[in-house]
């Protein structure tokens, strides 16, 4: 399957959650040697916060599908890969939103079904939560079939294989320390940061990640820029920025996959190096850009001369009339408001009080139903009338 070139990328593009066998042998646990793999650097994870996505990052989330072609141009099969927005359970049982890739490839190599896929979970920084993939051929005198699985626990990352060839099934359980796994770049990661390094045009120098070899070992994975090339898609010339990704494993040859990408992250070739044939898209994407914000118009602000127009005005006119007769109707309604104010009126003139409000508030004072009776004899400092009176004061 390596070689045929039907894989996503060199166990760095496929998976599907598959349930492992219940009936397979007891698996055996081994403990992992992070000290053969070089220490990754992480220029292209810095971008994105661990509890929200970023606006870029939204933009990258797609569905798109590419056909298997042979050397010769023939139809081999099916490539597609999913970015969404999903959700996960945590360790504490609570939904929490965050990226979800699933990729799938079905085709035939030498006339042979075969097929991989891959469902992911990652967190906002691209770091890997759960990952299943499965990967078959079906060869005519022993099938084989293969299953992964990747689990973040608490302070380790627990990852299962499983293979099967014809009828024998071999189950192998490996707990990495999490902090071993700094950097760790999971397949359906991969597949993200592939769309990051297209939008931006970029690929950091010395960009040097870990990644898991075919045997499940981690090793080092680096991607290198090979600049933008032109290639022709459904009839249209369009420019296309290639990123070559190499897995060195520790124990075999390395293995190269080339990525043509568009500039809004859409995979329009990959080619494994070293492989008869190649995934393409055949029918051109609308391309994605992004939006650019405009600043906000400003107006001048212009006097309202509302009494010469003339519909303000006769508005005006109107609402006037008609707040007179209803203020009109209310008084003749209730003619104990006119002696109220026409008693009051009379008494401030004739006292013409300095403090108009405390003679107001003394005048009125009476008519609250929460107003004590004012004792017949108290003190000359008289409180002020808009606070309750205190006995002790008297």
């Amino acid at each position: 399957m390596e070689t045929a070139g039907y894989r996503l990328c060199s166990r760095q593009q496929a998976a599907c959650p598959l349930k492992f066998n219940p009936q397979a042998p007891e698996p055996r646990t081994t403990r992992p040697q992070p000290q053969r793999v070089c220490r990754p650097q992480r220029p292209m994870l810095k971008p994105f916060t661990s509890s929200t996505p970023s606006e870029e990052l939204q933009m990258l989330f797609f569905s798109e599908t590419l056909a298997m072609v042979s050397n010769t141009g023939e139809p081999q099969g099916e490539l597609t890969i999913d970015v969404q927005r999903g959700t996960h359970k945590n360790i504490s049982g609570t939904m929490l939103h965050c990226p979800l890739v699933h990729a799938f490839s079905r085709g035939f190599m030498d006339k042979m079904l075969c097929g991989n896929s891959l469902l992911g979970y990652l967190s906002w920084n691209l770091e890997i939560k759960e990952q299943q993939s499965h990967e078959f051929i079906k060869f005519h005198i022993l099938p084989m079939e293969r299953k992964m699985s990747l689990l973040k626990q608490e302070d380790q990352l627990a990852m299962t294989r499983s293979i099967k060839e014809g009828e024998e099934v071999k189950t192998e359980v490996t707990f990495f320390p999490w902090h071993s796994t700094a950097g760790f770049i999971s397949e359906s990661a991969n597949l993200l940061l592939l769309r990051v390094m297209a939008w931006r045009r970029m690929v950091p120098s010395n960009a040097r990640f870990l990644a898991l070899d075919m045997e499940g070992k981690l090793c080092s994975s680096t991607y290198q820029a090979l600049g933008s090339q032109t290639i022709q898609v459904d009839h249209q010339q369009v420019e296309v920025f290639i990123v070559e990704q190499t897995v060195h494993s520790d124990e075999g040859i390395p293995t190269s996959c080339q990525f043509y990408l568009l500039p809004d992250g859409h995979l329009a070739k990959r080619v494994q190096v070293g492989s008869p044939g190649c995934c393409m898209i055949t029918k051109m994407p609308v391309i994605r850009e992004r939006d650019e914000i405009e600043p906000r118009p400003v107006f001048e602000k212009k006097p309202l001369m509302w009494e010469e127009d003339m519909e303000l005005y006769s508005r005006f006119l109107d609402r006037k009339e008609e707040l007179r007769l209803s203020h009109t109707r209310y008084l003749q309604q209730h003619p104990e408001a006119t002696a109220l104010i026409s008693d009051f009126l009379l008494f401030l003139l004739l006292r013409q009080p300095a403090d108009v409000v405390t003679f107001a508030a003394e005048h009125f004072g009476p008519f609250a139903t929460c107003w004590s009776p004012t004792p017949g004899l108290r003190s000359s400092n008289r409180p002020s009338p808009f606070r309750a009176l205190d006995p002790e004061s008297f």
